[in-house]
């Protein structure tokens, strides 16, 4: 079985294809990510929504099965050792790189209708494109998606993923 791996994760090592690392919003490039963070949790610990948990070794991963991210900074007010930039959350800088993308498990592309995606969706960055047969497909619009996962949790398929792509 051939598994995919993005540049990404083959500079850091991960050779299995997996999912990115979500690292919380705002923060630094990962190397100096990891030797700054203290592994505190206190990131974790005002995260208002819940999506920040321990990751491997510790450190802090997001994961959207608990909700969305408001990108309401709470992390990166408490961050001790700085890895989650508050300066870019002042410049206006997006909060990271990440995007939804919708995989080929969608419902939709069963010919099941489902809007589930969309419906979360409050930046409207998920529209329906018809295809032949009549299958609406779900096309994520970058320019306004902000990669928040509002998306993610409430797809019944797992059709949604969050990552750089």
């Amino acid at each position: 079985m051939n598994t995919a791996v993005s540049r990404r994760q083959l500079l850091r090592g991960n050779f299995t294809g997996g999912k990115d690392i979500l690292r919380p919003p705002w923060a630094v490039e990962e190397e100096s990510f990891l030797d700054g963070c203290t592994r505190c949790g206190l990131c974790r610990d005002h995260c208002p929504t819940n999506i920040i948990v321990n990751g491997s070794g510790g450190f802090p991963v997001v994961d959207f099965a608990n909700g969305a991210c408001t990108f309401c900074g709470q992390c990166v007010d408490h961050c001790e050792p700085g890895v989650l930039a508050s300066s870019g959350r002042e410049n206006g800088h997006r909060p990271w790189p990440y995007l939804a993308r919708v995989t080929r498990s969608c419902l939709n592309r069963l010919g099941i209708v489902c809007r589930s995606c969309s419906d979360h969706c409050s930046a409207g960055a998920i529209r329906f494109r018809p295809a032949p047969g009549g299958a609406l497909l779900p096309i994520v619009t970058s320019e306004h998606c902000t990669g928040c996962g509002a998306c993610d949790a409430p797809c019944p398929a797992g059709a949604v993923e969050i990552g750089c792509f």
